[in-house]
């Protein structure tokens, strides 16, 4: 069953999250482990992300360093196998422009389609640190719609330098991100909207938003949205406050505001502890509202949120 019909399915539980392939040189424990804990809310399926490479120095000695360009967590389509192998759940893996050519992507699609995988997230994904603005690698796409067009095209039978693919498999079916408080890099709401409705024209089937605290922003978005002939699902994504450091990096990093009432309980917290404990309280009843109001799914970031969200699912499901 593809994603889109396990988004639409009223009879499974409306719960879904995104987990990391492991740093470089780690084992998957940490990963099978975060996995095990939360597969008794019996997830629809789970997202893995991809990251791209980036520049590291290594000192040389007399002052000198050499910049090297590594991948702190390569394996995104081994993982996914491995997932979908060990616990028989849904995979979704995020395929980026970031940090690729057309030819790596095309690879990549090759790689998931021997492996029967055929559902995708499709992201432009970050910069670089040290860009100022997205650069693509090489040939490589520079926005999410150019990438759904390359996957589009191998969808039909073409590889990207427009010769045929003599032995078509399984297409491959895909979901976007979208923006209750808008991209860090639209003019308006509007033009980001503009773009999100290209998507679903191109064949996106659904949107997961960045994560949001205020559900009136969530709500509004999807009016919005519905107001401009969108009509695919959008499933929110939620993250759990759970560390004190989180109160300046988060809106920073996701450009996403906190609610009033939330930062005036956050910073009455001492510790991380008590904090995680204010984020649960205000994710339960976030994640209540939701699908009171019609969420069609919820899909939770995990990192560094694995034991709150096990609290939230168990006071939600």
């Amino acid at each position: 069953m593809k994603v889109i019909d396990l988004i639409n399915d009223k009879d499974s539980q409306p719960f879904s999250f995104e987990v990391l392939p492991p740093i470089k040189g780690n084992g998957t424990g940490v990963l099978f482990d975060t996995i095990d804990r939360l597969r008794e809310f019996q997830p629809r399926y789970i997202n893995i992300t991809t990251h791209r490479s980036e520049y590291v120095y290594k000192e040389l000695g007399n002052g000198l360093v050499e910049r090297h360009r590594v991948r702190r967590r390569p394996g995104t389509i081994a993982i996914s196998a491995a997932i979908l192998q060990r616990y028989n759940i849904p995979v979704v893996p995020h395929i980026v422009c970031s940090g690729h050519t057309r030819e790596d992507l095309e690879y990549m699609l090759l790689d998931l389609q021997f492996l029967g995988i055929s559902d995708l997230l499709v992201l432009r994904g970050d910069k670089a640190k040290e860009d100022h603005i997205f650069c693509p690698t090489g040939d490589g796409p520079s926005h999410a719609t150019e990438l759904i067009e390359q996957i589009n095209a191998f969808n039909n039978g073409r590889f990207y330098d427009g010769s045929e693919i003599k032995c078509t498999g399984e297409r491959f079916h895909y979901g976007v991100a979208c923006y209750p408080e808008k991209h860090e890099e639209a003019a308006n709401m509007e033009s980001d909207l503009a773009v999100l409705k290209m998507k679903v024209e191109m064949g996106a089937e659904y949107a997961v938003t960045q994560l949001f605290f205020d559900n009136k922003k969530y709500f509004d978005f999807v009016e919005r949205a519905r107001r401009e002939g969108i009509m695919i699902p959008i499933v929110p994504g939620i993250k759990p406050l759970a560390k004190l450091s989180q109160l300046a990096i988060v809106p920073k990093i996701f450009h996403c505001d906190l609610p009033e009432p939330l930062y005036r309980e956050a910073v009455k917290c001492k510790t991380d502890e008590e904090l995680r404990r204010v984020g649960v309280e205000w994710a339960t009843t976030q994640c209540k509202e939701l699908l009171a109001g019609g969420a069609p799914n919820l899909h939770f970031y995990t990192v560094s949120a694995v034991d709150s969200i096990c609290e939230i699912a168990k006071n939600i499901y």
